[in-house]
C-alpha cells in the first residue's frame, strides 16, 4: 500500500511537470491516469484484508461501514477541490496540490500505522479484574493486537 501511495505522489508530480513543460496533452494525460490508477488500486485493493484483520468478526460490519463513509467523505472533498483548482489555477497547480494531499496521506500511513501489527505483542491488562476471561492466563500475555474493548489503544513496546 505504501508503494502504491508513492506511485500516486510521483505520478501526480510527474504529470504536473509534464503539463508545465508541454501543456495538457491527451496521450500524456491518458498515460498519467493509467499510472495513477495503478497506484490507487495498489493502495485500495488490500484494504479489505487490512480491515478484516483489524477487527473481530462481530465488529466488521461497523468497520466496513466506517471505512466506506470515510472514503466517500474524502471523495466529497477531493473531487470538488480538484475541479476548483484546475478551473481557477490550472492543471499543474491542481496536480501538485493533489500530490500534496496524497503525500500527507502517505506520511500519515508511514508514521501512524504500527510496523509490527501482525505479530504478537507482549502487554499487560492491569485494568481488568483477575478473573476476567481475557487474562485467565495472567495479566501479562502476548497475542496479535486488535483494537477492541480490551485493547483501546496500541500497547507501548516494553523496553
Amino acid at each position: 500500500m505504501i508503494v502504491g501511495a508513492v506511485v500516486l505522489v510521483v505520478s501526480l508530480l510527474g504529470l504536473a511537470a509534464l503539463t508545465l513543460i508541454s501543456g495538457v496533452g491527451w496521450y500524456p494525460l491518458l498515460a498519467g491516469w493509467l499510472v495513477i490508477g495503478v497506484g490507487y488500486s495498489t493502495v485500495l485493493t488490500p484494504s479489505g484484508r487490512l480491515l478484516k484483520r483489524s477487527a473481530h468478526a462481530e465488529d466488521r460490519p461497523a468497520v466496513y461501514a466506517a471505512q466506506f463513509a470515510l472514503s466517500h467523505a474524502c471523495w466529497l472533498v477531493a473531487y470538488p477541490l480538484a475541479g476548483w483548482l484546475i478551473t481557477d489555477f490550472g492543471a499543474a497547480t491542481a496536480l501538485v496540490a493533489l500530490a500534496g494531499l496524497a503525500a500527507i496521506g502517505l506520511a500519515g500511513g508511514i508514521l501512524l500505522w504500527p510496523r509490527s501489527d501482525d505479530v504478537a505483542l507482549a502487554h499487560s491488562h492491569d485494568d481488568l479484574p483477575a478473573d476476567h476471561p481475557h487474562v485467565q492466563d495472567g495479566r501479562s500475555h502476548s497475542h496479535v493486537i486488535i483494537i477492541d474493548d480490551f485493547h483501546q489503544h496500541w500497547p507501548r513496546l516494553r523496553e
